[in-house]
């Protein structure tokens, strides 16, 4: 070793193996023999760092042009909100009565939807799933729009320049009990002309716009932007707000009852079932309608308390039976052998031997 230069074995492996020392030094300082003076992870996370930043800009910029599309005016009275929540008690009270047409009314858990001057197929009605695939219903499937509408929030939505006159040929109403929702979804392009307009009743809640859904359990993810929308406020929808971000109402918005009146004008070209669709679709969904209580003020909890099933009543409960032991298939074929040759022995007076198989 010394002939070679070396004085020591360590100096040998030392200079066969020179890149332990830089990445020794890498781990230490966070440099390089090469004088760098950043390490590869460091400058990973930096660019980490920069990605979400842009990111996050994204998301503002976006957040923007959604309110910059949004209109919100608050128009209607705690006055005029009670006159019109009593009328909207009476929708419910008719519908749990059986006096709509089969497609006014929509029900689905902690949320139903009444249709009136104009219905469509959403959802999981399509035959084919996506979006464009929404159809009207043919007309004369779903009532009218109730006078009251027209008198009590129309009218007043035209004196305040909110909608031309003549314009709402279509008027929904959302009812929510805590804890209901709508998901993520724009309003079909192919179906309804812009702007969209909505009115608040019985509570406060909030308009979420970019959020995405997951289910069992519910989940939504982070909004891009949450537009609070009042008891008596108007809410007005139309350009990026309307057609380039989905919109919905989250579960944890709904903390009370809530219903919503959206007022939307259908184009003259949009595509229309035509009556023996809408005829044998009817007779293959057909579910008769279950009674559902509605209350002015609902319990903001009733939605996250857990149900007790009649098997898990007290009273219906039953004593566990003793299980009893399995027998062996060798004992039982042995039994039934024995018995075989109990009968043999009486019928015929004489011993038979049984052969085995």
């Amino acid at each position: 070793m010394a002939a070679a230069g070396f004085s020591d074995l360590r100096e040998k492996l030392k200079s066969m193996t020179p890149h332990r020392d830089d990445v020794k030094n890498k781990f230490v300082d966070g440099t390089t023999s090469n004088g760098s003076g950043m390490s590869h992870k460091r400058k990973h996370r930096e660019s980490d760092d920069e990605h979400s930043d842009d990111n996050a800009e994204l998301r503002e910029q976006e957040a923007r042009r959604v309110s910059s599309s949004i209109q919100q005016k608050s128009i209607f009275t705690p006055e005029e909100c009670v006159l019109i929540e009593e009328k909207i008690d009476e929708v419910v009270a008719k519908a749990e009565a059986g006096l709509y047409r089969q497609h006014t009314v929509d029900r689905a858990p902690l949320r139903n939807k009444y249709f009136f001057g104009e219905g469509y197929t959403y959802g999981a009605q399509l035959e084919k799933r996506g979006p464009g695939q929404e159809r009207l219903y043919p007309k004369g499937e779903v009532d009218e729009i109730p006078n009251w509408v027209n008198e009590l929030v129309i009218k007043r939505l035209v004196s305040e320049g909110v909608v031309p006159e003549g314009f709402v040929n279509s008027a929904v109403i959302n009812d929510y009990q805590p804890g209901g929702c709508i998901v993520s979804h724009v309003d079909p392009f192919h179906i309804f002309a812009r702007p969209i307009v909505s009115v608040s009743f019985f509570s406060d809640s909030a308009l979420c716009f970019g959020c995405r859904f997951q289910f069992k359990p519910i989940r939504v993810s982070e909004p891009v932007f949450i537009q609070p929308v009042r008891r008596g406020s108007v809410t007005v929808l139309s350009g990026y707000a309307a057609d380039d971000i989905t919109h919905c109402i989250r579960p944890q918005d709904i903390k009370e009852r809530r219903a919503v009146i959206i007022l939307r004008k259908t184009r003259p070209d949009a595509p229309r079932l035509d009556s023996d669709t809408s005829l044998r679709s009817s007779a293959e969904r057909h579910v008769p309608l279950k009674s559902k209580r509605s209350h002015r003020r609902a319990d903001p909890d009733a939605a996250h308390r857990p149900r007790v099933l009649e098997m898990d009543k007290e009273e219906n409960r039953r004593p566990a039976l003793p299980r009893q032991r399995p027998r062996s298939i060798s004992s039982e074929n042995y039994r039934r052998r024995d018995e075989d040759d109990e009968k043999s022995r009486d019928t015929s007076g004489r011993k038979v031997k049984m052969r085995r198989h």
